[in-house]
């Protein structure tokens, strides 16, 4: 098994791109394997790597992790993410909930029926504005992390989904002055401006070919 961190999803956001912007945010390089074609999906399958039969799959530390939860704790743990004990890992896990679960909604939009989409865009920001942002607006108030006074993995959640949100909605920021403000501290980090760059391993938003090629290989969801 390769020493490298290896990472097996589609050439897109979707699950793996938070298991992405943490691995970046630590400076730890990785490859990637693309699924393309619904062969690549069942060798997986017949390989016996996925332990519940879904993507992303996660090589790491001769380990081979599945379920993004898992993937996301463990790289957390290993970089110094995730707080200096278990108060503080407890809040910065309320927060990444909190993040993790607007972000969900997102990506599932490209998904939706046409019939649908508006509804669920003005559903995604009317929770934004009143349910999410205002937590992480007065959890930044007295501090420019959401727990403790180091980085961790809930401020490069956070920092992912508000720029999620601004592509959809670029003025919705504009009442949350922390959040603001902390965006522009985080960008300012090294690792987080060389991921923010053109030619970084981040992706794109879902294209029509993106949501052709998941349909294709995992069509056993889209029957």
């Amino acid at each position: 098994m390769s020493k490298k961190v290896v990472l097996h999803y589609f050439n897109g956001r979707g699950k793996m791109e938070s298991v992405r912007w943490l691995l970046a945010v630590a400076g730890v390089e990785f490859e990637e394997v693309f699924l393309t074609k619904r062969e690549q999906y069942e060798k997986l399958l017949n390989d016996g790597v996925l332990m519940f039969q879904q993507v992303p799959f996660v090589e790491i530390d001769g380990m081979q992790l599945v379920q993004s939860k898992a993937i996301l704790n463990y790289i957390a743990g290993k970089y110094n993410l995730y707080g200096k004990d278990l108060k503080e890992r407890a809040l910065i896990d309320m927060y990444t909930e909190g993040a993790i679960d607007l972000m969900d909604q997102i990506i599932t939009l490209p998904f939706t029926p046409p019939e649908n989409k508006q509804k669920q865009l003005s559903n995604i920001e009317e929770k934004a504005k009143d349910r999410y942002l205002p937590a992480f607006e007065k959890g930044l108030k007295n501090s420019q992390f959401l727990v403790g006074n180091q980085l961790s993995r809930a401020d490069v959640h956070l920092l992912e989904v508000i720029l999620m949100l601004q592509e959809l909605f670029p003025t919705i920021l504009s009442t949350f002055p922390k959040i603001q403000a902390f965006q522009e501290k985080m960008k300012a980090l090294p690792t987080v401006s060389k991921f923010l760059q053109p030619g970084s391993a981040r992706k794109s938003p879902p294209d029509e070919a993106y949501l052709k090629t998941v349909k294709e290989v995992l069509s056993h969801f889209f029957k």
